[in-house]
């Protein structure tokens, strides 16, 4: 591929010259009785829609290197946004529409965002925070508020539907993203140990990625589902790159539902799909249906399949697992189905090099657990580039490894084993627990609907050492049993690994792309906020 169909806006024109009314993306809503809503994007709309937003975004005085936040869950206008900002040159940037208060009010303003599109049921929050007239040191400051579908007093720009209603321009501008190597967009880390770091990520490393469908095991003919966020790398790059990279036609929900997500492959014949670690157990945790391997799905790409329930999962869905590993800022292994140890996480792909390094520097031996690296398959050092933040990218890359933060270890044939996230792991007792054995033995409880397994420091006062609290989504809270909970995982699991709490919660806290997030679920646990139960209750 050349350098110029690593732009996004060159591959969706390419392919509207060659097969402009193929149906390449179909978005998935659920109705109020259930049922299934959908909207059609063509080849042909994402370019001329592209084209419209970008010519309106030309006359808000946006250009090569502006940028501008897209706060909307996945409607097709989310994509015909990346396009139009593709084409005029402009930086954007996603944020979680559940994003609020002093949190969205950084990433607006540390990305020094010029405007933003949001859904209507964003806008308050939004003005709240970041008011479309307000002065710094003294100087005006103007932005635009673009609402999605209608009229809204907190909005001071058309909305996109009526923007998209427009003629297409005549002629169309010219595409202004010509260096693949400049920035595309700005995806935000998770922002567990501080403010949010913005990775400058590329237009190469969107094109890069939508290359990889083969190497993760899509064939032609594949119809992809997700329903991950587009404000997530894994939905947007996996999903979304190679669904256009392909030619593939792809389904997108509005948002993840494990209750749906069998019901919506089957409608839409929907033949792979990628998942996170977290949402493996959720749907693992769904009750039994005579119908669960009756589906079209030939394969789940996973990022996170449990070892423990990897084979059940595959039985009772008649699906393939093909596990991979990686993250926004880079570094990447495949485990295709059929090879290698269930629990790993792969080998590198051919163009980079994986190293598990000790607190040194230095190289760990098969078996012993260090920190995951990766660096080019050629040795150059890799780089990373976080917005206005230099000693970070350089922290990302230190000894010319890019440092991914998590432990593991590789095994004798070099496949990888995901540990914890560095500094999360659970201690007790001096062993470290694998949250994923708790996780499932949890999730086969009839009156679980949800788990997530974190620790908390010991009370012993032992240094090091957490306690286990697994938070619970009971299925009826009315009613729900501690006794019969703890009763079986005494019977199922090592006595170090019963949790010391079970907190029970309305929801698990959740980012965008369905991961846990620890941190509230600690705030509530410490300010005792929610109900929390030992084996004596």
């Amino acid at each position: 591929m050349n350098d110029s169909a690593l732009i996004l806006a060159n591959l969706v024109r390419q392919w509207c010259d060659r097969d402009p009314d193929r149906d390449v993306l179909t978005f998935v809503a659920i109705g109020n009785n259930g049922e299934f809503l959908d909207q059609i994007r063509t080849y042909r709309q994402l370019w001329e829609n592209g084209q419209k937003l970008a010519h309106w975004l030309q006359q808000q005085g946006m250009g090569k290197g502006d940028a501008f936040a897209i706060m909307m869950p996945n409607h097709p206008e989310f994509v015909e946004l990346m396009v139009a900002s593709s084409i005029l040159g402009t930086v954007f940037v996603p944020i979680d529409p559940r994003t609020k208060g002093n949190k969205l009010q950084y990433m607006l303003d540390y990305a020094q965002c010029k405007g933003v599109f949001a859904t209507d049921a964003t806008l308050a929050e939004i003005a709240a925070v970041w008011p479309a007239r307000s002065k710094t040191n003294g100087s005006a400051i103007q932005r635009w508020i673009s609402p999605l579908s209608q009229k809204h007093p907190e909005a001071n720009r058309p909305c996109v539907r009526q923007i998209l209603s427009a003629s297409v321009p005549s002629p169309n501008l010219d595409v202004q993203s010509t260096d693949p190597d400049a920035p595309m967009q700005m995806l935000y880390t998770s922002g567990t140990t501080g403010d949010p770091k913005a990775i400058l990520s590329s237009h190469r490393r969107f094109g890069d990625v939508a290359q990889l469908g083969e190497l993760l095991g899509l064939r032609d003919g594949d119809r992809p589902y997700t329903g991950l966020s587009l404000t997530h790398a894994n939905a947007q790059l996996v999903t979304l790159g190679n669904t256009l990279g392909m030619g593939l036609r792809g389904v997108i929900s509005r948002q993840f539902t494990k209750s749906r997500l069998w019901d919506i492959t089957r409608y839409y014949g929907c033949t792979f799909f990628n998942l996170l670690g977290g949402m493996t157990t959720a749907i693992y945790a769904e009750p039994v249906k005579d119908n669960d391997g009756d589906n079209p799905v030939r394969c789940v790409l996973s990022a996170g399949m449990p070892a423990a329930i990897w084979d059940k999962f595959c039985k009772r869905f008649g699906v393939d697992v093909y596990e991979f590993y990686g993250a926004a800022e880079g570094g990447m292994t495949l485990h295709p189905p059929g090879e290698g140890p269930i629990g790993s996480c792969g080998k590198a792909i051919p163009s980079l090099q994986l190293q598990i390094l000790d607190d040194n520097d230095q190289p760990c031996p098969a078996g012993e657990a260090g920190e995951i690296c990766f660096r080019p398959a050629n040795g150059s050092d890799p780089v990373v580039k976080y917005f206005n933040n230099p000693e970070a990218s350089e922290k990302k890359t230190a000894g010319g490894w890019l440092r991914m933060g998590d432990i593991g270890h590789v095994d004798e044939d070099g496949w990888l084993f995901f540990h914890y996230r560095k500094g999360g792991g659970i201690r007790r007792n001096g062993d470290f627990i694998n949250p994923a054995f708790v996780e499932k033995t949890l999730s086969e409880h009839p009156h679980i609907d949800d788990v997530f397994v974190y620790g908390v420091p010991a009370k012993n006062g032992a240094p090091g050492e957490k306690d286990v609290v697994a938070a619970i989504v009971p299925a009826c809270p009315n009613s729900f049993d501690a006794k019969s909970v703890y009763s079986r995982c005494r019977e199922e699991l090592e006595s170090n690994f019963v949790p010391s709490f079970l907190h029970l919660v309305e929801a698990i806290p959740k980012t965008a792309s369905e991961k846990p997030q620890e941190r509230f679920l600690l705030e509530a646990f410490e300010e005792g906020k929610d109900r929390i139960l030992t084996a004596t209750e």
